[in-house]
């Protein structure tokens, strides 16, 4: 048997995107319910930065000080070692924000902090376990989502449907909105090494020849990307464990000593990296945001606060709309016209990272010279501002409207 219920916004997708439009719309008097295929948030290797445009959204919430009293590690500049040279390459700490640093913290701390504010409001309903299945259309537009439970079908009937649901977005498949591939040069390979008492403390970025790591640190361990060519991970994985790890520790010799740990291939998890972008985002009583609307690379972390940029803009742009049952195709379209110009900018240095620093570190057989630009940001402190703001705020930044 289905069940039915009905919402106002019934939002695909528990990430940074999802939770935060849902609290935001629920902080407006909309009833919204975000649904999430999983039992909890606790998967390790999701992007953990919240960038300071973020944590400026949350000083505009009131949440602040609360989100940042839970576990987080603090980053005020981002550097890079590349052939042996320490390189600083972006400043923070002069942001015009309330907080001049990029917090690390475990996503699903601040997931469930998102889910724990959002359950202040009568509005706000979160169904886990609930994965979405497909679309429900009537009279030429989306009007609402099916999906699968551990009780069995639901059906969820909604004046708007938002795909939030990530990268491999099953909103956007069923909607058959196309997808513009701007390609990407590398995947990457999450995993976790201990952290030790005699360990730097800041978060390292390092580069070798063929390979590039970074490690973050989360207190008592630090969590590793290594950074492999695209569709490399089955060689990877036919070259053998001890291969690999011995790979590791050439990359990155603190963790000699310690490579160990990784015992198996379940340590290691893939993260197969997309830029892309829908060309629409929206139809009829539906919208993507985030990663559905927009993969990102890795490159700079950008992902979430751009999924959270867009979160706030929808809000803001939505709101009304949704609270007087007026909403029409214009409104949705208006998110993308305000989201679309961000999104742009911000693939297309990724692509220019990929193609004249990534690709060619990935491919590079001998020593790796610092690139002029890094060397010029390393020269000149002042120079370190433009890619801090760059990183740390972005292109037009979106400000919480009164609830």
């Amino acid at each position: 048997m289905t069940a039915t219920i009905t919402t106002t916004c019934a939002i695909a997708g528990g990430g940074p995107a999802g939770m935060m439009l849902g609290l935001l719309l629920a902080r407006a008097g909309i009833d919204v319910t975000v649904l999430e295929k999983h039992k909890d948030f606790l998967r390790d290797f999701r992007g953990d930065t919240i960038h300071p445009s973020t944590l400026e959204v949350m000083h505009e919430l009131g949440l602040l000080d609360v989100l940042l009293a839970r576990p987080h590690e603090k980053m005020h500049e981002a550097g890079v070692e590349i052939g042996g040279a320490m390189l600083k390459a972006a400043d923070f700490s002069h942001l015009p924000t309330r907080c001049k640093f990029i917090a690390f913290m475990p996503q699903w701390h601040f997931l469930d902090f998102l889910a724990e504010t959002g359950r202040r409001y009568p509005g706000f309903h979160l169904r886990m376990e609930t994965e979405v299945t497909g679309l429900i259309e009537a009279e030429g537009g989306v009007a609402g989502l099916r999906a699968a439970t551990p009780d069995g079908l639901l059906e969820i009937r909604a004046d708007l449907v938002v795909g939030a649901d990530g990268r491999g977005s099953v909103v956007r498949e069923r909607a058959g909105l196309a997808v513009r591939d701007f390609g990407a040069p590398m995947d990457v390979l999450w995993m976790r090494l201990s952290r030790r008492p005699d360990d730097p403390s800041d978060t390292l970025f390092r580069v070798v020849p063929g390979h590039l790591v970074i490690t973050i640190n989360r207190g008592d361990y630090w969590q590793c990307a290594f950074v492999i060519e695209k569709g490399a991970f089955d060689k990877v994985k036919a070259r053998g464990l001890d291969a690999f790890r011995a790979d590791i520790a050439r990359v990155l010799p603190m963790a000699a000593g310690r490579i160990g740990e990784i015992t198996s291939w379940d340590d290691v998890k893939l993260l197969t990296v997309k830029v892309d972008r829908l060309r629409e985002w929206a139809r009829p009583g539906l919208l993507c945001i985030g990663d559905a609307a927009h993969a990102m690379s890795p490159v700079g972390g950008v992902g979430i606060n751009l999924a959270i940029q867009d979160a706030v803009a929808a809000a803001n742009i939505l709101a009304g709309p949704l609270r007087e049952r007026r909403l029409t195709l214009d409104d949705l379209c208006a998110v993308q016209r305000r989201r679309m110009f961000p999104t742009r900018v911000t693939q297309a240095v990724q692509v220019l990272a990929q193609r004249f620093l990534i690709g060619p570190t990935l491919r590079a057989k001998g020593d790796i010279a610092p690139p002029l630009p890094l060397r010029l940001l390393n020269r000149f402190p002042l120079l370190r501002r433009i890619p801090g703001y760059a990183v740390g705020i972005g292109a037009r930044p979106e400000h919480v409207r009164e609830g």
